[in-house]
């Protein structure tokens, strides 16, 4: 799979239909990761997915590029939940 390189545009989302932070963001505000994760789900259930970059809004909030395994869906931008959303090594213990 190949990632767009678009972050945040106004309007709210990453691409058709996505949501996502509202507001103009330069190029170099989105850092581009490879970050393996699991992301636990309110029915319990919990799947692997990855983070393909970080964004920090002008409040503060930490937002994530989210993709979930096998899920059908496309990365889309999302505030980061550390409770939900699990960091996995990257390489190496």
């Amino acid at each position: 799979m190949v990632e767009s390189g678009r972050g945040p545009v106004p309007g709210g989302g990453s691409g058709a239909g996505a949501a996502g932070p509202v507001g103009a963001v330069a190029a170099t505000d989105v850092e581009w990761v490879y970050q393996p994760v699991e992301v636990h789900f309110a029915d319990g259930d919990w799947a692997l997915g990855r983070i393909s970059a970080w964004w920090r809004d002008a409040a503060g909030t930490r937002w994530c590029r989210l993709r979930v395994a096998r899920s059908g869906r496309p990365a889309r931008w999302e505030p980061f939940d550390e409770a939900r959303v699990v960091l996995l090594p990257a390489g190496g213990l």
